[in-house]
């Protein structure tokens, strides 16, 4: 069986309950998606891909209504990798499982970084805001 290369740990946790618990299931789905066979790679994909397509709408909803200050960069890199993700899926569909097996490496790495820097500032950002966040 193969090993994931993400796991929760309280390095991610940012005291913000709302991103907190997307953030597990994330790397919950994405950990799946690391040890996933051949056949279950593109479907444990998409299951990634549809979480975080509902995360990262949240996110960006959070950020417009409450006129985050790096909203535009934010959310620029969420559309990027999910542009992405959703390349590595066709990739995997065309019969490429290999790259969509590197990419689940890279968006763990990429993920550590932007929950430690841009979720960061918006979950400090957002606990201004509970109404908001509430929503979620």
């Amino acid at each position: 069986m193969k090993t994931p290369t993400i796991e929760w740990t309280d390095a991610l946790r940012l005291d913000f309950d709302p991103m907190d618990n997307a953030h597990r299931t994330f790397v919950t789905l994405l950990a799946i998606a690391q040890t996933a066979d051949d056949a279950a790679l593109a479907p444990s994909w998409q299951a990634v891909i549809k979480h975080t397509q509902q995360h990262f709408a949240c996110e960006d909803h959070w950020m417009r209504e409450s006129h985050f200050a790096n909203a535009s960069n934010h959310g620029l890199q969420h559309r990027l990798v999910l542009n992405v993700m959703r390349e590595g899926l066709a990739m995997a569909q065309a019969g490429d499982k290999q790259a969509l097996r590197a990419m689940t490496h890279e968006l763990a790495s990429w993920f550590v970084k932007h929950t430690q820097s841009l979720d960061a500032a918006l979950a400090l950002h957002m606990r201004r805001f509970p109404a908001l966040a509430a929503e979620a």
